[in-house]
């Protein structure tokens, strides 16, 4: 099948980060065939080398937010969810090398992905449904993190990589050592993270939020404040949003001829700050929850501390039967726990997650024109929420899934057909009734080769997910209104429904690509058709002045636009140059009057320029979100925002690789509000700063 050029992985893998000179053509690990990215329709973006070690931020959401089709659902600081086409939570499964991180981060927005992306050799995100290959829980995406930890491969020679950098805005230091090695059979791997930051800088006078009417009676977040207003702002740094953070992974593993085998444990401490207005935001004087508040000062807020250890198993065989290639196995054990600490010392609530996950995966050779692979997974979990702010019952999950994806290799293209059964059984006990689900989700694509360069592919995929543990079971079992519980990150009060039926998606993806030279240009267009979609949608109702949500299924409409480019300036001065032209459109629209789908990304545009001259390396971004107008009900309109950021390297390459970098963010000091945070009015992103590092293998 058809073979992208250098520049064609450059753009799919670092649009708005950069062009890069990168290696080969990047293989996927999350799709099980070991395809080359331009062997599958399904929507690819691949961050692995320089531009990973670019883009990495402090989260996954944020290391990925400049890539098209993908944005962040910021909390402040500390928290960084990924959004996929509009999609998160529940809908958005993050995987460590193939299995669920097992956190608690789809059961709310302030909850952190216990995934770390400055570890990472690559992140590979699946854009679009990929639940033939991991489920329900993958509707909306895939967002798998590879970072080596069983290594699968041996070394000749011990390799240490090791990083050091700062980042002003967010005072963040962060120390990175891993430490690879081979022993006889054996492989060894280290590896040591410790970050910690201070209260975040934001631009003058938005810490809090600026509203005002419009001529037509809506609300603007982010409006400047006019000029005949006096307004006396909180100071540049968002009270509550520092924090630590350090992580410890051992992994060992024996190769032998026909394969490898091995194991790896991390264990991960962080402590982080929610901005202290974000769970006080609605404490009236009449209200009595806001009795709870009355001692905070702007500095004093909730804080998550959390601990997870995991420990994951690997074992992969080549030709272990005569009709197979390759056999593989994942088990992964997940100890998670975080706690939600009150002002004033006291644990207020603690939510717990104790996993289990087992993959198996079989490719079978080729016959005829068949090539493919079959597998099952098994996933247990058994979940609990214990304080006074616990809006979700204690609830056991058990999981089986059986797949099957084949390929079908033509000379005109690559035809792909695949199925996957999914049974999921939740229990909470007798809070409410326990349910099972049997979903069925099937899929077909055509990829084909044309002239010039050009290729074309089309995607379909019927997936049906069953619903998440708070959609059913949020303030289960309270029959009293007074005494519902109020979900803070959201700053209202959530209610399950435990008849929920699946949902289910229709989706089609159409891309058309042409690279030549070092161009390359690519254009995706992606419809997906929801029934029984479930929305957290307001009832308009209020309990002591706290607005109440009801989880509701109504039908909906996704679609939008996605387009990646780079072209090849050629040599000017002492250096070559390169641009990257970039953009996303995304619109969610519910059933009926419902209106629009909650936090829906805004649409934008990327502009990057690049130069690279010997040893040096600068580029220049730009990037303009537009107002996002397409609001849900009760739900205010986000101002756009042109970003702007520059950053220069310089590489030595001797018996040691050392790489010295630098670069300036948000230069204008521009107030960005990201509509996909729940926090939008409360805490913007980072205002103007710089970062400094030095990195170097040897």
């Amino acid at each position: 099948m058809k073979q992208r050029t250098i520049a064609a992985l450059a753009c799919v893998s670092a649009a708005a980060v950069g062009a890069e000179s990168a290696p080969m053509e990047h293989v996927l690990v999350t799709v099980p065939l070991h395809k080359k990215s331009s062997e599958t329709a399904l929507p690819v973006t691949v961050l692995s080398g320089d531009a990973l070690q670019r883009a990495a931020g402090s989260t996954i959401g944020d290391t990925l937010a400049l890539q098209p089709g993908l944005n962040n659902a910021s909390f402040g600081p500390g928290v960084g969810q990924p959004v996929i086409r509009g999609q998160q939570g529940a809908r958005v499964t993050v995987l460590q090398n193939g299995t669920i991180s097992a956190d608690a981060s789809n059961l709310s927005a302030d909850h952190a992905v216990a995934v770390e992306s400055i570890l990472a050799d690559s992140i590979e995100v699946l854009r679009g449904p990929a639940t033939l290959l991991y489920g329900g829980g993958a509707i909306g995406g895939v967002v798998n993190v590879t970072d080596g930890r069983i290594p699968a491969r041996l070394v000749g020679e011990a390799q240490t990589q090791a990083e050091l950098r700062y980042d002003s805005a967010g005072q963040a230091s962060t120390g990175v050592v891993r430490w690879d090695a081979s022993q006889g059979d054996y492989a060894l791997h280290l590896d040591v993270v410790v970050r910690s930051w201070g209260d975040l800088t934001v631009p003058k006078n938005t810490a809090e939020p600026l509203e005002h009417h419009d001529e037509h009676g809506g609300e603007h977040i982010g409006e400047d404040v006019h000029e005949d207003e006096e307004y006396e702002g909180p100071p540049s740094r968002l009270a509550n949003t520092d924090g630590e953070m350090d992580i410890l992974t051992l992994g060992l593993s024996r190769h032998f001829e026909s394969g490898f085998a091995g194991f790896s444990v991390q264990h991960q401490n962080s402590n982080y700050g929610i901005p202290a207005a974000a769970h006080a935001h609605h404490a009236h004087e009449e209200d009595p929850l806001a009795a709870d508040h009355e001692e905070e000062s702007p500095e004093q807020g909730i804080r998550i501390d959390l601990e997870q250890t995991r420990y994951d198993a690997a074992v992969h065989l080549h030709e272990p039967l005569p009709l197979l290639d390759e056999l593989r196995f994942f088990g992964a054990y997940t100890d998670y726990q975080h706690s939600e600490v009150e002002p004033g010392g006291e644990v207020g609530t603690t939510y717990s997650n104790e996993s289990r996950q087992l993959r198996l995966e079989a490719v079978h050779k080729t016959v005829g024109i068949w090539h493919g692979v079959f597998g099952v997974q098994f996933g247990q979990s058994e979940f609990s929420a214990l304080g006074e702010e616990a809006f979700i019952p204690p609830t056991d999950k058990d999981q089986l899934g059986l797949f099957l994806v084949e390929d079908l290799h033509f000379d005109a293209g690559l035809l792909e057909l695949g199925v996957r059964y999914d049974r999921d059984e939740l229990d909470s006990g007798s809070v409410a009734e326990a349910r099972t689900f049997n979903n069925l989700s099937f899929s077909a694509s055509w990829v084909q080769d044309l002239s010039a360069g050009w290729q074309w592919s089309v995607a379909y995929s019927h997936a049906e997910r069953a619903p998440a543990i708070e959609e059913l079971y949020s303030n289960a079992g309270i029959l009293n209104e007074m005494d519902w519980v109020v979900h803070a990150a959201t700053e209202a009060i959530e209610l399950g429904a435990s008849d929920l039926d699946s949902e289910t998606s229709n989706n089609v993806d159409l891309s058309l690509s042409r690279s030549w030279g070092d161009n390359y240009i690519e254009v995706v267009l992606y419809h997906n058709r929801f029934s029984d979609y479930i929305g957290l949608l307001n009832t308009g109702l209020e309990v002591d002045a706290v607005s109440v949500y009801q989880y509701t299924q109504v039908d909906a409409t996704f679609s939008g636009l996605e387009l990646s480019s780079v072209w090849a300036l050629g040599e000017w001065g002492a250096g070559d140059w390169s641009l990257s032209l970039n953009g996303d459109l995304s619109r969610g629209k519910l059933a009926g009057a419902q209106g629009y789908v909650p936090r829906m990304p805004a649409n934008r545009l990327f502009a990057q320029l690049d130069w690279r001259g010997g040893e040096l390396y600068a580029w220049v971004r730009a990037v303009h979100a537009f107002e996002q107008e397409r609001v849900a009900l009760n739900e205010e309109t986000t101002d756009g925002y042109t970003r702007v950021d520059l950053g220069l390297e310089w590489s030595a390459s001797q018996a040691s690789s050392w790489t010295l970098f630098a670069g300036l963010s948000n230069i204008t000091d521009a107030e960005i509000r990201l509509h996909t945070s729940f926090l939008k009015a409360l805490a913007p992103e980072p205002g103007r700063g710089f970062e400094v590092g030095l990195r170097g293998e040897f």
